[in-house]
């Protein structure tokens, strides 16, 4: 039904281009549920509203096809795209709220839809918001069709928003982020709201989250996004089961597990996302990756077959981590702590060079390369505080407070060894 191919786009700011999403590439078939996972900033819903043609500038899709029933999306004309956006590929998006005209009533919102197309008879259009709502569980959907959203819960507001999606009756519905805000039973509902439409009307969804519970519940397979890109993708089971990507497998140790027999402090991800407007050469994780190896640093893995079905792109696959590196019991999760591979010593050298500098030198060179400040906090945090020990002004003008943080904590970590 839909196949994305190489997709990339750009937003192109003042600083220079943020490459917000590089050659994603998926399908998606009839009926199917799939979820997109990741970091904020890691290019989820920047690919979901390239599907929709909803890029607003200074953003712009600069390579690939996304095929719509073999039908270039990326060649429509707006008049066209219009026609298919709400008809064929419906959206909910993350805050109903906001989505939701606060001075219209519910249930003309939802009629208006119907209305733009003409997939509905007219006539049936009134009826048909009334049997939407009782669709999604609204109580009392004849009265509550009159009400406005600030009347409605938010829970009710995002079923409103579902209503109003399928209301055309779209082969593919994309929810970005539908569970954000609302509440633990809620959410449940949410959920099993989604899996009923997805059984009953065969309707295929894409499920944009940052939530691994999320798609467990709900997906058949999941593509895992960082930094833009596709690290891995595969079946939800054998993902959860046998994660063969890093970053992956290091997401799904944060979370908690209420079948663990021994609960044990969560082990969060070290560092921070890179910089999208100048990534780091090679493999985009090798800054938080603690199973780098050199090659990561230079080189930039292809998407390869690593089981049935499923693909990552990684150099040290997690089997080769738990076969080499003691994955299974490291407890040390900071970038090369496992390999024991560090930075190349370039940037060591550049962090040398600076501290023989004067001070309005060196502040005058971070300010012309930003990017070296990030990639000093993720990979060389001691070298760092040897910096601002040199230069104080250095922490005062350019380190914000959470940088600041991150530079003691990882900086008295290495201390502590």
């Amino acid at each position: 039904m839909l196949e994305v191919k190489h997709l990339s786009t750009s937003f192109f700011t003042d600083d220079g281009e943020v490459k917000a999403v590089r050659d994603v590439t998926f399908d998606l078939f009839p009926g199917e549920t799939l979820g997109i996972v990741g970091e904020s900033g890691c290019g989820k819903s920047v690919t979901a509203m390239s599907v929709l043609g909803l890029v607003q500038r200074p953003g712009k899709i600069v390579g690939g096809q996304i095929l719509f029933k073999d039908r270039d999306l990326t060649k429509l004309n707006s008049e066209e795209l219009r026609q298919i956006r709400g008809r064929d590929i419906a959206m909910i998006f993350q805050d109903p709220l906001s989505s939701l005209n606060p001075v219209l009533r519910v249930g003309f919102q939802i009629d208006e839809a119907m209305f733009a197309h003409d997939k509905i008879a007219k006539e049936d259009v009134p009826e048909r918001g009334v049997n939407l709502l009782k669709q999604v569980r609204v109580p009392d959907a004849q009265r509550r069709v009159k009400d406005y959203p600030h009347q409605f819960s938010g829970g009710m507001r995002q079923r409103a928003m579902i209503a109003m999606g399928l209301s055309n009756r779209p082969e593919l519905l994309i929810a970005d982020e539908p569970t954000t805000a609302l509440d633990v039973t809620v959410q449940a509902q949410i959920l099993e709201l989604l899996r009923d439409l997805n059984q009953e009307m065969g309707t295929s969804i894409i499920l944009i989250t940052h939530n691994l519970g999320v798609v467990a519940g709900l997906c058949k397979r999941v593509v895992v996004m960082y930094a833009g890109e596709i690290v891995e993708e595969g079946p939800v089971e054998q993902i959860f089961e046998s994660p063969q990507h890093p970053y992956t497998w290091s997401l799904l140790r944060s979370l908690p597990r209420v079948d663990e027999k021994r609960h044990e402090r969560l082990k969060s991800i070290e560092g921070l996302p890179p910089d999208l407007i100048a990534p780091p050469p090679g493999c985009k994780f090798n800054p938080r990756c603690p199973f780098r190896i050199e090659k990561c640093f230079s080189e930039d893995p292809p998407l390869e077959m690593v089981g049935t079905a499923q693909q990552a792109k990684c150099w040290v696959t997690m089997k080769r981590a738990y076969a080499e590196m003691n994955a299974a019991t490291i407890t040390d999760t900071r970038p090369g702590a496992a390999s024991g591979v560090r930075p190349p010593a370039e940037l060591l050298q550049v962090v040398a060079d600076l501290r023989t500098l004067e001070e309005p030198e060196v502040l005058e060179t971070l300010a012309e390369n930003p990017q070296l400040l990030e990639q000093m906090v993720s990979e060389e945090p001691a070298a760092l505080e040897q910096l601002v020990a040199d230069h104080p002004a250095v922490a005062e003008k350019l380190v914000t407070e959470e940088t600041a943080a991150a530079v003691d904590g990882a900086a008295e970590d290495e201390k502590s060894e």
